[in-house]
C-alpha cells in the first residue's frame, strides 16, 4: 500500500498542477447576454454602430469578453464582404464584367481593388489571431502596428473603389453595386476602429526634479 501511495502521488499532483495551469490559461466563462452586451457598447464606438451590431453580435459567443478577438472578427468579417463584393463585380456572368470599352475598365479596377482589401484584412485577422504577446510587450506592438497599417490601406482601397466607381462610363452603376461597396467601406472602418482600441493608453511621463 505504501509503494502504490508512493507511486501515485506524483502522478496525482501532475494532474492537478496541469488542471490548475489550463484553468488558468483558459478565458472566463461569460454568457450570451454578456458577451452581447460586451460588442453592443463597443459598436457605440465606432462610426457605424448599426453595420458593426449586424456584423458582430452573431460572433459575441466567440468573442466573449476580449477586444481582441472582437478586433479579429470584424477583421475577419470584412474581409469576407470584400471578397463577397469582388466576386459580385468581377464575375465572368456579371455584365459589369463584359462591359469592358463602356466604362468597364473602371469597374474592373474596382473589382481588383476591393480584392486586394480582402486580402489585407484576412492577413490582418491572421496577425491578431497569432501569438502577439502581453498588450505591453515590443512584439504587441509589432503586430498590432502592422495590423492597423493593413486595415488602413483596405479601407483605402475601398475608398478607391468608390471614387473609381464615378468614373464608370457605361451608365450609372447599379445601386446594389454601390452598396456592397460602400458596406466594404464600412466594415474596413468598423473593424480598424476596434483595433485601434487595441493601442495601449501611454503611462505619462513622470517630470523629474532638478537639483542645483
Amino acid at each position: 500500500m505504501s509503494r502504490l501511495h508512493h507511486v501515485l502521488l506524483p502522478f496525482l499532483l501532475l494532474l492537478a498542477a496541469a488542471g490548475s495551469a489550463a484553468s488558468a490559461s483558459s478565458p472566463p466563462k461569460v454568457s450570451p447576454a454578456e458577451a452581447t452586451g460586451f460588442v453592443r457598447r463597443c459598436c457605440r464606438a465606432t462610426s457605424y454602430p448599426r453595420a458593426c451590431e449586424r456584423s458582430l453580435v452573431p460572433r459575441a459567443p466567440s468573442v466573449g469578453l476580449s477586444p481582441r478577438r472582437l478586433a479579429q472578427a470584424a477583421l475577419a468579417a470584412a474581409a469576407d464582404a470584400a471578397r463577397n463584393c469582388s466576386a459580385y463585380i468581377g464575375s465572368p456572368s456579371s455584365s459589369y464584367a463584359s462591359s469592358k470599352g463602356k466604362g468597364g475598365g473602371a469597374m474592373g479596377d474596382c473589382a481588383e481593388t476591393v480584392r486586394d482589401a480582402a486580402d489585407l484584412l484576412k492577413q490582418s485577422a491572421a496577425e491578431l489571431g497569432g501569438r502577439v504577446g502581453r498588450a505591453s510587450s515590443p512584439r504587441f506592438a509589432w503586430c498590432l502596428s502592422n495590423v492597423q497599417t493593413w486595415a488602413s490601406a483596405a479601407l483605402t482601397d475601398a475608398e478607391t473603389c468608390l471614387d473609381s466607381l464615378s468614373t464608370y462610363a457605361g451608365g450609372a452603376p447599379r445601386e446594389d453595386v454601390k452598396r456592397r461597396v460602400v458596406a466594404v467601406e464600412q466594415a474596413a472602418g468598423i473593424a480598424l476602429a476596434l483595433v485601434n482600441r487595441l493601442q495601449p493608453a501611454r503611462r505619462p511621463a513622470t517630470a523629474t526634479a532638478v537639483h542645483q
